[in-house]
């Protein structure tokens, strides 16, 4: 089928997005017996949910965030700093290189099924001093903690979160408030 009205006046630009058009799809039972399918790959070379040895996996990784929660310290309601996703060295003042600098409390310390990733591993819910933050404290409707309104939550892995005794940033520590 050829569109021949011009682009302007066009509601969908393809067949595939228009929801008027029926479209084909193949029963689950129809494509896990096709020889020639990513399903029938995977199981093949026993990947992903066809390898025998990934419940031990899972369970381990599991085990590791666990321990990493214990070996930072994370607790609710202790003050912490986030750090970068990933170090990447110092720089000459000291700091790593993308540092994070968002600070807040610890609010949540569980699992959270609505964000994927292994199941049962548990996130860190930080409540930010600043809104700049990805959420409210909850994910897809379910509220894990209350950070305040607005964007002043967060979610992250425990290897993203430091614990101490880190104050309020102050914007203008430092420099001298000058009178209008």
């Amino acid at each position: 089928v050829l569109d021949t009205r011009p682009h302007s006046q066009r509601t969908s630009t393809t067949l595939l997005s228009d929801p008027t058009v029926p479209k084909y799809t193949l029963p689950p039972s129809t494509y896990s017996a096709l020889d020639n399918t990513v399903l029938s790959y995977k199981r093949t070379h026993k990947l992903g949910r066809f390898d025998p040895d990934a419940p031990t996996q899972l369970a381990a990784q599991v085990a590791h965030i666990e321990r990493e929660i214990g070996e930072r310290g994370i607790a609710v309601g202790g003050r912490c700093r986030l750090l970068p996703p990933q170090t990447l060295g110092a720089t000459s003042d000291g700091k790593g290189a993308g540092e994070d600098d968002r600070r807040g409390s610890v609010a949540f310390v569980g699992p959270v099924a609505e964000i994927p990733g292994p199941e049962g591993a548990a996130w860190v819910g930080v409540k930010l001093d600043e809104p700049v933050g990805k959420n409210d404290g909850s994910v897809g409707g379910v509220v894990y903690f209350d950070a305040g309104g607005g964007r002043r939550g967060v979610f992250v892995r425990p290897e993203r979160v430091e614990c101490g005794d880190f104050g309020v940033l102050d914007d203008l520590e430092g420099e001298e408030m000058e009178e209008m």
